[in-house]
């Protein structure tokens, strides 16, 4: 199976669901695809692309790392550490805070994508059902 065959249809799979995926979630898509692919291909796939910049890895508190295709428009993400809901917020805002701490810092952001974690209004009202 050639790794480039993977690497595409793992980027078709992340431009069409436009979602953040866990390694096994994508494997679990593509297996039907492509019988004969296994974990540690798709996770090699996987790091060769985000080192090359096509798709981007984020912590989103899910316990395991999430791979989204880079693309469009940059956002970034408010993730609600009681009900799990994400948020996604414009780059304007976080683009002028990145500025602001290059200059003040001197400090060069490498960092595309942002997530920062609290609780959503409806968990603060606790609006939420206990289980």
């Amino acid at each position: 199976m050639k790794t480039s065959s993977v690497e595409l249809l793992i980027l078709d799979l992340l431009s069409h669901e436009q979602a953040h995926l866990t390694a096994q979630e994508i494997y679990q898509q593509l297996k039907p695809r492509l019988p004969a692919v296994n974990p540690s291909t798709v996770y090699r796939a996987l790091e060769r692309m985000a080192h090359a910049g096509k798709i981007s890895v984020s912590d989103m508190g899910r316990g395991a790392m999430v791979y989204e295709a880079v693309g469009g428009e940059r956002h970034h993400h408010l993730v609600c550490q009681e009900c799990g809901a994400v948020m996604t917020i414009e780059d304007q805002p976080v683009s002028e805070l990145f500025r602001y701490l290059e200059k003040k810092y001197r400090f060069e952001m490498i960092t595309n994508h942002l997530i920062l974690f609290g609780r959503c209004e409806s968990c603060q009202r606790g609006d939420q059902d206990e289980p």
